[in-house]
């Protein structure tokens, strides 16, 4: 792959992505800010948030999507119960059956959680889907064929449904089965959200605050997402030809992240072993956040730190390459892994959020991609958008 080539690849990315993106958030601003309303008011009734995914990539975002709602990252937000149903346990309509209860959300990924959204809706849950035609009562479809630009505008769809939910969770008075109150405490998220401390009772208005703030958000994952691409545009190029000559040689990708970062290591792993092009070769990756028994043993009789560097040392070879994906770049254990692999003669290739962290100042990686916010949802998302990218690179090297 030429330089040139690689940066016209990037060039063109970048606008259908920013293209994509005005349109796809302008377009259903509204729908998605009276979503956040009737998810809030099953929320506030006891009703839990239930994620499904057969594929190796639709599983990485019902997991996401779990950990985001069950683990909030921003100060002030409460959370919420959900659960992701994978392919591991069997076909999802038989898990929905058993899991599924008519005050619960239910969020399916890909075609294969058809029939247990169908289920879902029956019990009379609110259910969500990403494809037009299906069975879910909610459907948003993406404006764009390409997969991987489809799967970073649905992160951005469901990580905005969990930051806004909460502007209706907190109004009282807007709910359903809850009653209203005089005044609202925002606590902590009161900078992010000031319309928080608003009345109780005009929902309109409320809904027309959210719809905008959705919008901003939008234009802010634009902006980060272009930041991110030109700025480390020679980073990528660098890392996806090293890893394409690496893979050619018989090496292998291990990719690892904690939280939400572990569930974009998973995407970032299916799409080696699984292309979203079928112009692409299948390539061996391994996921070091997937086995929890690994996981959580090397936790309980070592510590949390050296959950990936004992991985690095059983699976790491001269020869293969680590992708790290941290939103902060300071992550103990992520640094472990890094300097584990270094050791090994592994190629090491970091994306990280804030200023880089330890990771960037240390230079602790022979590629780092820094997106340089501290909002951990804009960050995940402007990431996607490098790793999808570094994939595509790697096939065109």
């Amino acid at each position: 792959m030429s330089h040139l080539l690689g940066s016209d690849v990037l060039d063109r990315a970048l606008s259908e992505r920013t293209e994509a993106n005005r349109a796809f958030f302008e377009a259903e601003s509204e729908r998605l800010a009276r979503l956040c309303h009737r998810m809030a008011e099953r929320f506030a009734r006891g009703g839990r948030l239930i994620a499904l995914g057969r594929s190796p990539a639709a599983r990485s975002d019902a997991r996401h999507v779990a950990v985001e709602f069950v683990h909030p990252v921003i100060v002030g937000k409460r959370a919420l119960p959900a659960l992701a149903l994978a392919g591991e346990g069997g076909p999802l309509v038989e898990q929905a059956a058993l899991a599924v209860e008519p005050g619960d959300i239910v969020i399916g990924f890909g075609s294969d959680a058809d029939s247990a959204l169908a289920l879902a809706r029956e019990r009379g849950a609110l259910t969500l889907a990403f494809e037009a035609g299906g069975a879910a009562e909610w459907a948003f479809e993406p404006p764009s064929q390409d997969a991987s630009i489809r799967q970073e505008l649905v992160e951005t769809l469901y990580h905005v449904l969990w930051e806004l939910v909460h502007v209706f969770f907190d109004h009282r008075g807007l709910l359903e089965g809850r009653d209203a109150r005089r005044t609202h405490d925002t606590g902590a998220s009161s900078f992010l959200y000031p319309f928080l401390a608003e009345g109780e009772t005009d929902l309109e208005a409320v809904v027309g605050d959210v719809r905008r703030s959705i919008v901003a958000k939008a234009e802010e994952v634009g902006k980060l997402r272009a930041q991110t691409l030109e700025d480390n545009r020679e980073q990528l190029l660098a890392a996806a030809a090293g890893v394409r000559a690496d893979l050619e040689a018989g090496g292998r990708l291990l990719a690892l992240g904690n939280g939400g970062s572990a569930t974009d290591a998973m995407d970032v792993v299916a799409d080696f072993r699984y292309p979203p092009d079928p112009r692409w070769r299948a390539r061996p990756a391994l996921d070091l956040t997937e086995d929890p028994a690994i996981l959580t043993a090397i936790a309980n009789d070592i510590g949390t730190e050296a959950i990936f560097s004992r991985q690095v040392i059983a699976h790491g070879r001269d020869g293969d390459a680590l992708l790290a994906i941290s939103t902060s770049g300071n992550s103990a254990n992520v640094v472990a892994a890094l300097v584990e692999a270094r050791s090994r003669g592994m190629r090491t290739i970091a994306m990280v959020g804030y200023d880089g962290g330890r990771v960037a100042s240390e230079r602790l990686a022979d590629h780092v991609v820094v997106t340089r916010s501290e909002h951990i949802p804009r960050i995940q998302e402007a990431q996607a958008s490098a790793y999808h990218l570094l994939r595509e690179l790697v096939e065109l090297a």
